[in-house]
């Protein structure tokens, strides 16, 4: 599993939401408060973050523990930013594609997560990956199941199906193909954040004048957060958070 973070609001420094808060993502790496599954997060990390004036995201992502690198410190120390996505990994199963398979995954203005893991992978999944364009699967960040999710995601988003959509038709699918999945997916382009939660915890803090974020569990003890239900895609934006329940997978 994994634990991951999505935020849009006021411009603020990365380090007020990754490192500064008292659980917040750094600490997770090592001591997750809510983590459903595994225990530490030492497998990889990432950040997401948009500039003023420019669509496209930029990323930092390593390959070893948040903890053991002194370049993400620099980084929330200066770097500000209106939205970012930010991840740190505990993988699957062991491979080598060590930096491709941190999140976020990134496609023109999208970044993308998974906190979850797919049951049988990759066989489950080949009869979704029959239903890809060749140059999808050919051009895979990475070996692993969250790379995939990410194609299908992007599939569905290059046919023009909103992000919300897009998450939902992808969970659903790959719930029905791979039965005990779990599918806890974070997707913005930095003006909205989508997310689903299946199969761990996810939570929302959204204030007046502060923005929303959307994580895999509370950065502090603030009676702001909210937690999402079980089998629920969420749809935001700075000032707005809407919850949809999705069909479980007995149902």
């Amino acid at each position: 599993m994994c634990r991951h973070l999505a935020y849009l609001g006021p411009e603020v420094a990365l380090g007020d939401l990754i490192t500064a808060p008292p659980h917040g993502l750094y600490r997770q790496s090592w001591e997750p408060r809510r983590q459903v599954n595994g225990t530490v997060n030492a497998d990889g990390f990432g950040v997401g973050w948009y500039a003023p004036g420019d669509p496209v995201p930029a990323r930092y992502r390593r390959a070893g523990p948040i903890w053991g690198d002194t370049g993400i410190l620099d980084l929330c120390r200066v770097v500000r930013t209106t939205a970012l996505l930010t991840a740190v990994r505990d993988a699957t199963l062991a491979g080598a594609d060590g930096e491709a398979a941190a999140a976020p995954f990134a496609a023109g203005p999208w970044l993308f997560s998974h906190n979850g893991a797919v049951p049988g992978w990759p066989g489950s999944l080949a009869v979704l990956a029959a239903g890809l364009p060749p140059e999808r699967l050919l051009s895979l960040q990475a070996r692993c199941d969250a790379a995939f999710l990410w194609a299908l995601v992007q599939h569905r988003l290059g046919a023009g199906t909103a992000a919300p959509e897009a998450l939902a038709d992808t969970v659903t699918a790959v719930a029905a193909a791979a039965p005990g999945a779990r599918l806890n997916l974070l997707l913005t382009d930095g003006a909205t954040i989508a997310a689903t939660n299946w199969g761990d915890s996810l939570f929302y803090r959204a204030e007046p004048g502060r923005g929303t974020t959307v994580a895999s569990e509370p950065y502090d003890d603030s009676p702001h957060w909210t937690e999402v239900p079980a089998y629920t895609l969420l749809a935001a934006t700075p000032t707005d958070v809407r919850l949809t329940p999705l069909k479980e997978p007995a149902a």
